[in-house]
């Protein structure tokens, strides 16, 4: 049966988020959905458009055989071959739909950071991020409801109202924080456990209203490389290469992780962390403003976008704010500094935001 909300999701996608025009190329990768209506969908409309639409469908449980038995040659192969596809999109869109979020989570640290020197290093963030018109989103899935606490009827009307928002209005209202933000320099940020502080002169502020993520709404920067100093505990579980991390906990001196702890699992936080230099140095701080969003379910598309929240990342920076670390590692963390989760609060030159 057709959903029109598909069709409205679908025309988000490709006119909002991509800008698709006649005559250029989208790639449209999906990644263990359920069924195949959003990217039929995308296909048809995207024709429509006078565009030419690629389409490839992975298994997670494929990719994890992939990792697992991964060599730099294999690995270095399938990223050749992917690159050289993506070196021809002008668009793309990724679509998740993993029925277990934690499918990777027995894949051995060391063949995940093989996938990301020769896989996804190359095409994503040399190629696809830089390069093209891209956009990320999850579909929903039981797995999804049941991380966020909701029957599948009610998460899937939560997730069509959250990703095919007015975003072009919310654009528009997040201009006045963007211009807080290039304005500034010195950030602090308290919280239970937290106190951490580092300056964002002189690097730009980008809005983030349905261009690259579904579900959005973001503002996003760098600190200054070498700037950050202190403390910062994280209050959002973080879904992070098959592990979920709870209570993370980083002190940082002049710029870079000198302590990495967690409740769970901090063996395996430090060695993601070690990647290389760059993976504990910071390449994003960003503050949350989607008030639709209000609790995490350990889907970063999602957390990070939470009403009332920061997210500081370590690893590679953007270019578009860009503070020159570099890495393999992109791994948003999340604090939640609304009254129901301990308060908190963020400074810009020593102003209450």
């Amino acid at each position: 049966m057709k959903d029109p909300r598909l069709d409205k999701l679908a025309d988000l996608l490709l006119d909002h988020s991509c800008k698709l025009k006649k005559g250029e190329k989208v790639l449209i990768e999906a990644f263990d959905l359920p069924d195949s209506r959003l990217v039929s969908a995308l296909v048809e409309k995207a024709a429509a458009r006078g565009a030419t639409p690629l389409v490839t469908w992975k298994c997670n449980a494929i990719l994890r055989s992939l990792y697992q038995t991964g060599t730099a040659e294999s690995l270095a192969l399938a990223g050749a071959v992917e690159k050289f596809r993506m070196e021809k999109m002008d668009a793309y869109v990724g679509i998740r739909g993993a029925a277990n979020a934690n499918q990777f989570a027995d894949v051995p640290a060391e063949k995940l950071d093989l996938y990301m020197q020769h896989w996804g290093k190359p095409v994503h963030f040399e190629i696809r991020v830089p390069k093209t018109k891209w956009v990320i989103l999850r579909y929903p899935t039981d797995s999804m409801a049941q991380a966020a606490g909701m029957s599948s009827e009610a998460f899937e009307d939560f997730y069509f109202d959250v990703c095919t928002a007015d975003y072009a209005a919310l654009a528009r209202d997040l201009e006045s924080l963007k211009k807080r933000m290039e304005a500034a320099d010195k950030v602090r940020i308290t919280a239970p456990g937290t106190d951490i502080s580092f300056s964002i002169k002189g690097i730009p502020a980008i809005v983030c209203a349905g261009e690259h993520n579904i579900p959005d709404g973001e503002v996003f920067t760098a600190p200054v490389r070498d700037s950050v100093n202190g403390v910062i505990k994280f209050n959002a579980p973080s879904l992070y290469q098959g592990t979920t991390f709870e209570g993370i906990e980083l002190e940082f001196k002049n710029g870079r992780i000198v302590r990495a702890t967690c409740a769970n699992a901090p063996e395996k936080l430090n060695q993601i962390l070690d990647s290389d230099e760059g993976a504990r140095h910071v390449g994003e701080f960003a503050i949350g403003r989607n008030e639709r969003i209000k609790h995490p379910m350990k889907d970063i598309l999602f957390d990070e976008k939470i009403g009332g929240s920061i997210h500081l990342t370590p690893g590679n920076a953007y270019e578009e704010a860009d503070n020159g670390n570099r890495s393999k590692v992109h791994w948003d963390m999340v604090l939640i500094l609304r009254d129901d989760y301990g308060g908190g609060e963020v400074t810009f030159d020593g102003v209450k935001v």
